[in-house]
């Protein structure tokens, strides 16, 4: 009886050790990669899939980086609900005025050379911004009467949003012919696109407001002014080609193709289509400032990482920390229209988070595209977050749960 009791006992802590084992990896504990917990961002991807699975949006995807780590990224839905094609991380999707931030910085490479200041006017360079017009009332169309500029439009006033000049999306009257005048009727370069930016009416007179406008397709134009060279070749040499952005630019090539991600809208039945109309994705010649790029949430952040990084990515210095420090400095006072927030020389700004009512810091930069894409920096969290979808109209909605659902996750 003695020999048995002892025989049993190695066999019993054997099986007490496997159930041990067992029960740690049946119930793990929670992972934190550079102060972020996976359980809380597991919140964020069941809210996607939910949206997802309701209908709300073909699919998505999402890229968060935290110190220098990756603590978040996935694929969700659908690229083509026609299809069912799944969504994939290197997917490429019309990034539309994400593409303003692109062309804001290239810009500003070209002022640190020194070849503009930011109070010039813009008249010194493009002569036909002299003697601009500006609406009396914007109710009654670009064949309303006008009045005299009573100030140049200046460098800085492009490159904050204040020159006021339209994007189109007001709703008046002037808003809606603006918009057609410039993306309706065809236009072969960017040139031709400003020159008939600057044959419209003005919305109001130059740095008495701020007003979300196509003044970034004047940097765009500048840009080939300034390098002797087109935007499209500009950016291509001075950021996309150094930064390993491969799939960022105004066409996609045909190898890439089959990555491309349709525009969605729902229908008048409130179903979720693919989109009748799709803008070109080859042919393109108007390399704007306003919209008009292409790219990866990665290749995004390829550029966002150099920006949170002072600039510099790779031993490479793109912009001085100080640039951006201007850049991303509220430059026009309390004219921005939200709560909290400014705007700096291309970005918006967080100035304020108890008046935003967002979670979120000072200091934190950002802006988003027509079809539902969104990116912010944060320096004081040093991180960077990136979603990506492809739905029309524009809400800011996912923009602000991108937020919501990514701070909640921050532990430490």
């Amino acid at each position: 009886m003695k020999n048995r009791y002892f025989n049993f006992l190695p066999i019993f802590f054997l099986f007490l050790t496997i159930n041990l084992v067992l029960g740690q990896n049946a119930v793990e504990p929670n992972l934190i990669v550079s102060g972020v917990s996976e359980s809380r961002m597991g919140r964020y991807e069941v809210f996607l899939q939910k949206e997802i699975d309701e209908g709300r949006i073909p699919g998505a995807i999402s890229l968060v980086m935290r110190k220098g780590q990756t603590v978040h990224q996935a694929a969700f839905g659908f690229s083509d609900v026609a299809t069912k094609s799944p969504m994939t991380l290197d997917q490429i999707g019309h990034i539309m005025s994400m593409t303003k931030p692109i062309v804001t910085v290239a810009f500003m490479m070209l002022y640190e050379e020194g070849l503009f200041s930011l109070n010039d006017p813009v008249s010194k360079y493009l002569p036909q911004f002299k003697e601009m017009k500006v609406a009396k009332d914007v109710n009654n169309g670009i064949d309303g009467e006008t009045v005299p500029a009573v100030q140049s439009i200046t460098i800085a006033n492009i490159l904050s949003h204040t020159a006021g000049f339209s994007h189109g999306l007001g709703g008046t009257k002037l808003d809606n012919e603006i918009a057609n005048a410039l993306y309706v009727e065809p236009q072969s370069s960017i040139e031709s696109r400003v020159n008939t930016l600057v044959k419209l009416p003005l919305i109001g007179q130059p740095g008495a407001q701020w007003y979300y406008s196509a003044s970034p397709d004047v940097l765009s134009l500048l840009i080939e002014h300034f390098s002797g060279m087109s935007t499209a070749e500009f950016l291509q040499q001075k950021l996309f080609d150094p930064l390993g952005m491969n799939d960022t630019g105004y066409n996609i090539k045909k190898e890439n193709q089959n990555r491309w991600i349709p525009v969605h809208n729902i229908d008048k039945e409130g179903k979720l289509v693919r989109s009748p109309q799709q803008l070109p994705i080859e042919g393109n010649t108007v390399y704007g400032g306003t919209h008009g790029l292409f790219s990866t949430v990665s290749d995004y952040m390829k550029f966002a990482q150099m920006l949170l990084n002072g600039g510099k990515w790779n031993d490479k210095q793109y912009l001085s920390p100080k640039t951006l420090e201007i850049m991303t400095t509220n430059q026009v006072g309390d004219l921005f229209p939200a709560p909290g927030q400014g705007f700096g020389l291309g970005f918006g700004v967080t100035t304020d988070v108890a008046d935003s009512k967002q979670l979120g810091s000072v200091g934190q930069y950002y802006w988003s595209g027509a079809y539902c894409t969104y990116f912010f920096v944060d320096p004081k969290e040093d991180m960077v977050a990136i979603l990506m979808t492809q739905l029309q109209p524009y809400s800011n909605f996912y923009g602000e749960k991108l937020r919501q659902m990514v701070y909640q996750a921050i532990v430490d």
